[in-house]
């Protein structure tokens, strides 16, 4: 725990540890590859193969392999129905509860953009097209809504649990995360099941794709010849608990969430304020959540799209807050994975505070004249981070920022 952090008032806040996590992305199934993965800068992008990609700019994505979802659920009927991102979140959950298997939530709170999108894609496409699959239907329509992957999910693992969802666009994972810290914070709570997730769907990518959000060369992150990003998917699931509790049962603590801030800057509807206010703001509030001074901070987890608003937007709200605080964007590794990112890079910032190293920023080549960054370019950085931030932010200027910190 950092000094600054121990002069906080015990009967102030509760504290929020995090007790448990799971994930699933283009990085690999589960912490230990994630890690693997992470300590060798792999780049997981590769061509899209779910759908044709043949009139697109853009033909790669970060994609979670079917095989990697297999034993997810029994080879069964009604197994068989599910959307693949419900075998995600089921993964994630089972992975968490094998850490935790004492952890039962009392609420749970998670970010998703598009839900079933793909599921919608094909119910609409059946409704228009010569060769409607009738039978087909009321799959498609029971897989469609945000908070079914979460639901299955429960219920595979056998938890029953409130669910809230929250979709407010790429900062939805963040603010899922952030939720449930206050929650537990204000002492409302004692255990809540948060993170995100989301599928790679057809008509996200062409509509990135129309946007010339994407780019047909690699996804470089705050490089001064970035061309844009390219989409992910995953899953992950984080168990907070309040800390008192948590080490009274003698849980390992796998890190903190010790602040939270957000903003909407309402610029535009794609666009972030050029000024970088919106990202300024949400990382001044979440070190103000916190109790933290600037200086305190060790790493930043990037949003780090590598569009070019948006990591110079990103990029001078770090420089102005931070004296050329260590940076990097695991984006170009995995893809954003939109809903799901703030939940996958938050688990990510974990593992880089427990085992003492800061991820990759890989595919960089010149850094932009413009941002005074210290970027982690290309090679992770062995260290030994206390306090990071991790970063979301989303179209309409929707703003997220978590900060979380080693366990003492």
């Amino acid at each position: 725990m950092p000094d600054s952090l121990k002069t906080q008032s015990p009967t102030q806040f509760a504290r929020v540890a995090v007790v448990a996590a799971g994930m699933v992305s283009p990085l690999g199934r589960g912490l230990s590859e994630t890690l693997a993965s992470l300590r060798t800068a792999r780049d997981c992008v590769s061509r899209v193969t779910r759908f044709s990609v043949e009139r697109c700019r853009c033909t790669t994505a970060g994609q979670v392999a079917d095989s990697w979802l297999e034993d997810a659920l029994p080879n069964d009927r009604k197994s068989r129905r599910l959307h693949r991102v419900s075998r995600m979140v089921i993964q994630a959950l089972r992975e968490l509860r094998e850490q935790a298997p004492e952890f039962r939530p009392e609420l749970t709170v998670v970010g998703t953009t598009s839900g079933g999108m793909s599921f919608g894609e094909r119910y609409y496409r059946a409704l228009q097209g010569p060769n409607a699959r009738a039978r087909k239907i009321p799959e498609w329509i029971a897989n469609y809504p945000p908070q079914k992957p979460m639901v299955d999910a429960l219920e595979a693992c056998g938890l029953e649990s409130p669910c809230q969802v929250i979709a407010n666009a790429c900062a939805s994972g963040t603010n899922a995360i952030g939720v449930a810290f206050e929650c537990i914070r204000s002492g409302r709570y004692e255990r809540i099941l948060t993170g995100g997730y989301d599928a790679l769907a057809e008509l996200v990518f062409v509509g990135f794709d129309s946007l010339q959000a994407s780019t047909p060369d690699k996804c470089r992150p705050f490089d001064g010849a970035r061309s844009g990003l390219v989409l992910g998917e995953g899953a992950a699931l984080l168990a907070l608990e309040n800390l008192a509790t948590a080490e009274a049962r003698g849980a390992e603590i796998l890190g903190e969430v010790v602040g939270y801030g957000l903003s909407t800057d309402n610029h535009h509807l794609t666009q972030p304020h050029p000024s970088g206010i919106g990202p300024r703001q949400a990382m001044e509030r979440a070190l103000a959540s916190a109790q933290l001074e600037a200086r305190a901070v060790d790493y930043i987890n990037a949003h780090g799209t590598a569009t070019p608003f948006n990591d110079a937007a990103e990029g001078r709200a770090i420089a102005e807050l931070f004296h050329r605080v260590p940076v990097s964007s695991t984006k170009g590794m995995m893809g954003h994975s939109l809903g799901a990112a703030g939940a996958i890079e938050a688990v990510i910032t974990l593992l880089a505070l427990r085992h003492g190293f800061l991820p990759a920023n890989i595919n960089f080549r010149a850094p932009d004249p413009e941002l005074a960054l210290d970027i982690v370019a290309n090679a992770p950085r062995a260290t030994a981070p206390r306090v990071a931030l991790s970063n979301s932010f989303g179209f309409g200027g929707t703003n997220a920022s978590i900060a979380l910190a080693a366990r003492a």
